[in-house]
């Protein structure tokens, strides 16, 4: 069999097809394919080996090294679930996400085991720690054991639990609308077909070398992985400090392809670039919002030989929308369109589709179409909703329905089916190329018992997307001391989750006829009084 259909076939195949070519390279070492191959097949026997059912949760939090791939595919390839957590999260967040989805084992440095460890047993599900650098390891005590990576990978070879395409193979989380991040799953064949897609449009061969720039957290940092072993191509793991170390990184690593976001390619564009990059970079990537036209111009200027792709994506459909190299110069405010093995629609809230250049909402239909929220129903309702009979491709005599990803994001295609981006339809922000919750930044404030009432909104930022702002009363009894309660916001918070600027206001703060604090008029007024300012 020649073809991928689970995950981890992406590596045994290209370990089939050329064994020693390199598929991974972290700072001074590299891992051929098949050594991954042999890593993945310990992996799989060390884990079983600790009991884990098929469709277990397997929770990574690590930064970019040889162990978190490992982890990742071997989890899928043994018939688990992998669940990768950002390594920006604070121990409060990553221990919800591991309560959330039951994780059974969780896979971490002992470096960061200690900051989890006040958090560790309100996870009830969690049976295996397994720490990648340890030399040594108190002894486990309770329900969980503490074991090392060595250890766990060194077990009598067995075979992995039997899978299906159509089974889960991760769940990513992703912040949501109610405050609390949700957990997209997403199947073997969601992954695997994405894979394929971006690969095709790319170009990606075994020639290619990625920079894995983006966290791993992400659909589109994650399918750079994907991507580049379906390829049988060199993924570069990164993680950098200043954008000045992705600059070394491309000339050092003679990379081929990069994918980021706006805000890092801002950056990058403000840089004085290595005049040698544009002769081996084939190609830049953008996804995670907008790219200033100026900035698109600048990095074009730096790098003439240099093909762009302008993306767009969701994580509940991996990636959806790409505008060719060929047409930026004519659209460069187009998201392209669909991918292939997708279908991109634009329609009306009664379903049916938008006139050209009518907005409407961007609906996502194909392989790529996840299997929605873990654990809620509600919110999985609300974005994965059955087409309409209507449906371009949906012929009468078909009886069981289709579901397909609504996006909430409002677009227009023109004549040419072309799409553009218009907005959001809800109040999540978009900054650093992270979405953020404005509800998950006011708990976090409330949290604090700093402010009396707050609210938050996004801002546009030149750098960031979106900054963003908040406005806030003081406790009762109290003052509002905005440095203190930025302060424990860089200690709960991620960085980028951080409000750029805190403003105080005499309370109580306006309210909507629902009675909830009006958001929309808050920032309205905020806005309107920096233009007039």
């Amino acid at each position: 069999m020649t073809d991928s259909f689970l995950l981890a076939d992406l590596i045994s195949r290209s370990a089939t097809r050329n064994p020693d070519a390199i598929a991974l390279a972290y700072a001074k070492h590299s891992l051929s394919y098949a050594g991954l191959q042999r890593s993945l097949d310990g992996f799989v026997s060390g884990f079983l080996g600790l009991g884990l059912q098929r469709g277990e949760r397997i929770a990574i939090y690590l930064e970019k090294r040889f162990e978190t791939v490992i982890a990742s595919f071997g989890a899928t390839a043994a018939g688990c679930v992998f669940v990768p957590l950002n390594p920006l999260l604070k121990p409060e967040q990553v221990a919800y996400i591991m309560r959330d989805c039951n994780v059974r084992a969780l896979i971490t440095s002992s470096e960061r085991l200690s900051l989890l460890a006040p958090v560790l047993e309100a996870c009830r599900d969690l049976r295996h720690v397994v720490v990648v650098n340890a030399e040594q390891l108190a002894p486990s005590a309770g329900p969980v054991s503490c074991l090392r990576w060595d250890d766990v990978l060194d077990a009598p070879a067995r075979a992995g639990h039997r899978v299906i395409d159509t089974d889960m193979a991760a769940i990513l989380y992703t912040s949501g609308s109610t405050g609390k991040p949700k957990g997209v799953v997403l199947s073997h064949r969601n992954m695997v077909a994405g894979a394929k897609s971006v690969a095709s449009y790319l170009e990606n061969t075994a020639d290619d070398t990625l920079l894995a720039a983006l966290p791993l957290s992400f659909d589109a940092g994650f399918s750079q992985l994907t991507t580049a072993f379906h390829a049988g191509a060199r993924v570069v793991l990164l993680n950098y400090l200043m954008p000045r170390d992705v600059l070394k990184s491309l000339e050092r690593e003679r990379v081929t392809g990069l994918t980021a976001v706006p805000p890092l390619y801002i950056q990058l564009a403000q840089l004085e670039w290595p005049a040698g990059i544009t002769e081996h970079l084939r190609y830049f990537a953008n996804t995670g919002g907008r790219m200033p036209r100026e900035t698109l111009g600048a990095l074009r200027a730096r790098m003439p030989k240099t093909k762009p792709y302008l993306m767009y994506g969701l994580t509940e459909a991996f990636r959806s929308t790409y505008l060719p190299p060929s047409e930026v110069d004519r659209r460069p405010d187009s998201i392209g369109k669909a991918i292939p093995n997708a279908e991109i629609l634009v329609l009306r809230e009664d379903g049916s589709p938008c006139a050209p250049n009518e907005p409407g909402e961007l609906v996502h239909r194909g392989a790529l179409v996840g299997m929605g929220y873990w654990n809620d129903h509600e919110k999985t309702a609300e974005r994965y909703k059955p087409l309409p009979a209507s449906t371009p491709g949906r012929e009468a005599g078909l009886v069981l329905p289709e579901l397909a990803v609504f996006s909430g994001d409002t677009v227009r295609m023109d004549e040419e089916g072309f799409l553009y981006f218009i907005g959001r339809r809800d109040e999540m922000m978009k900054t650093s190329g992270y979405r953020v919750s404005p509800t998950e930044v006011e708990e976090v404030l409330y949290a604090t018992r700093l402010v009396g009432e707050c609210v938050a909104f996004g801002v546009e930022h030149d750098t960031l997307g979106q900054a963003i702002q908040v406005i806030a009363t003081a406790p009762e009894g109290g003052q509002l001391d905005t440095a203190a309660l930025l302060a424990e916001c860089r200690k709960l918070m991620p960085a980028y989750m951080v409000p750029a600027h805190i403003d105080m206001r005499d309370g109580p703060l306006p309210r909507n006829p629902n009675g909830k604090i009006d958001r929309k008029t808050l920032s309205t007024e905020w806005i309107d009084r920096q233009s007039a300012s």
